[in-house]
């Protein structure tokens, strides 16, 4: 039923279709996978420690966790995976999942704050994991591994720098190299995408105009590369040159179509974010306006209270002056 080219990687038989692209398939390279489920255990366990301890944990984290989890295991620990190993446009779908939507699911899910508040506290052995996370967060090497600096042409190289090098080849050719692109693209999108969404401590925090910003300047990158490939009339890669005979895949029809792929993915998680950062952006101008008026409130208008007596006491030496 199943061959397996590419260096013992399993590839599906059969030619994809909508029925069988989300099939389950586990084997010994299906490290992703197993980990979104690991995730989608230990973030339940937590929410349950929490809720436990009286506090509550608000639904929709939990919900935009499990479906971070969820996408996934569906573009790693399903056929689809196998489907990709082929195929450059199932290929270029699952890069953008891993890199742009996994990502933003899984950081409105808010885990560090999650783990913050569940890990114990306290100096004994107990309290280390909660310590290590923090010392973790304001260390050196994480405040540069979430600069913007770092960040985006970490991005980019995602893009550029694996696709139009021998190195796609070469990682797809190699079951850990290619389980290793996997995770980059996925820890790439978490990295690019954490300050800017901005959900959890972090170690590097930036207004909410800077956040618009670095959201924006790879975009028109992306849609490019998007667009490279699409036009390219050559084969970009070397790695989906042969897909099964009988398949009927033409090699650049499906390259034009992983460009496609690529170019109108960069829309949608980039509305996504805009609406996430405004939303927050309104929410902290109107808590400032608050904020000063409840100011205003406590000092009784002290302020006002202190020009008005000034203006009395002016009024009075006019007064006293005729």
């Amino acid at each position: 039923m199943e061959h397996g080219h590419h260096s013992g990687m399993w590839v599906p038989s059969e030619p994809p279709t909508w029925g069988r692209m989300f099939l389950p398939h586990l084997d010994g390279w299906s490290v992703l996978a197993v980990l979104s489920l690991l995730g989608i255990v230990g973030y339940l366990v937590a929410v349950a420690l929490l809720r436990r301890s009286g506090v509550a944990w608000p639904w929709w984290r939990t919900a935009a966790w499990i479906a971070g989890c969820l996408s996934l295991f569906a573009v790693t620990g399903t056929w689809l995976n196998g489907y990709s190993m082929v195929l450059f446009s199932v290929h270029m779908a699952q890069h953008m999942v891993l890199s742009m939507v996994s990502p933003l699911l899984l950081l409105v899910g808010a885990p560090v704050t999650l783990a913050l508040r569940t890990l114990p506290r306290g100096r004994g052995v107990a309290g280390v994991p909660r310590a290590l996370l923090l010392d973790a967060l304001h260390s050196r090497v994480a405040r540069f591994l979430a600069h913007p600096a770092f960040t985006l042409p970490l991005f980019l190289a995602s893009l550029y720098g694996v696709y139009f090098t021998p190195v796609f080849d070469a990682l797809m050719d190699d079951p850990v190299g290619h389980q290793f692109m996997l995770a980059h693209f996925t820890v790439t999108g978490l990295l690019f995408f954490g300050p800017i969404l901005g959900q959890d401590p972090w170690p590097r925090t930036t207004g909410h105009g800077g956040r618009l910003l670095e959201l924006l300047i790879p975009m028109p990158l992306h849609a490019f590369f998007g667009v490279a490939v699409m036009m390219s009339t050559s084969l970009v890669v070397g790695t989906f040159a042969n897909p099964p005979s009988g398949w009927g895949v033409d090699p650049l029809g499906d390259q034009s179509t992983a460009g496609s792929i690529a170019w109108s993915f960069g829309e949608l998680p980039t509305v996504f974010v805009m609406i996430v950062v405004l939303f927050s952006w309104m929410g902290s101008e109107e808590r400032r306006a608050q904020r000063i008026d409840r100011t205003a409130v406590r000092t009784e208008d002290a302020e006002l209270e202190a020009y008005n007596q000034r203006l009395r006491a002016m009024a009075a030496r006019g007064g006293a002056g005729n």
